[in-house]
């Protein structure tokens, strides 16, 4: 797969490839370490608009239950009610609000991202890292974006002074187009 020669190969309705996908996530703990993460259960869609891209638009939706860190212990932590609360709020969503095109293949994207039923905009930066069709003829696009948040702003104050506010959240996304 190669970056796309002009933007308007893209124009299409997309879904996730989950098994090319990784959303996650890194934050401080304790100080000086860094805990690393990732989602395991998600989709999402988009329709890309190469032609003129605000008129892109993605959502994502994202199981907080499926939250992995290979530590199980601070995987059910990070499950309960003093972070993600999986039990009340079993899913984060992301519904973007504006596609605007930075550069040659930069794009920032900005959308509502609701986490334990709080709902804030956020802006994603992302980049387009390979366009075209793979071997079984499917026309597949891959970008990486990320962005950094202040968990407190989404109601997420487990951990005390012990965990760092700023959360990076990383998407490494493949998406297949349908039409």
């Amino acid at each position: 797969m190669t970056t796309a020669a002009t933007l308007g190969e893209l124009t299409g309705d997309y879904v996730l490839d989950t098994t090319r996908t990784r959303i996650g996530f890194t934050a401080r703990a304790a100080l000086v370490s860094r805990v690393r993460g990732r989602f395991e259960a998600f989709d999402g869609a988009a329709r890309l608009d190469g032609g003129t891209p605000s008129g892109s638009s993605v959502r994502l939706t994202v199981r907080t239950g499926s939250v992995q860190t290979r530590n199980r212990k601070r995987d059910e932590h990070l499950r309960g009610g003093d972070f993600l609360d999986a039990g009340a709020h079993p899913a984060l969503t992301f519904v973007s609000t504006r596609v605007k095109q930075t550069g040659a293949t930069g794009f920032e994207v900005t959308g509502d991202l609701t986490v334990r039923g709080v709902t804030r905009p956020v802006t994603v930066d992302f980049t387009l890292t390979g366009a075209g069709s793979d071997d079984s003829g499917a026309f597949r696009a891959s970008f990486l974006g990320r962005t950094v948040i202040d968990r407190v702003d989404w109601g997420v104050t487990g951990g005390g002074a012990m965990i760092g506010r700023r959360v990076t959240l990383e998407f490494d996304v493949t998406a297949v187009r349908r039409s």
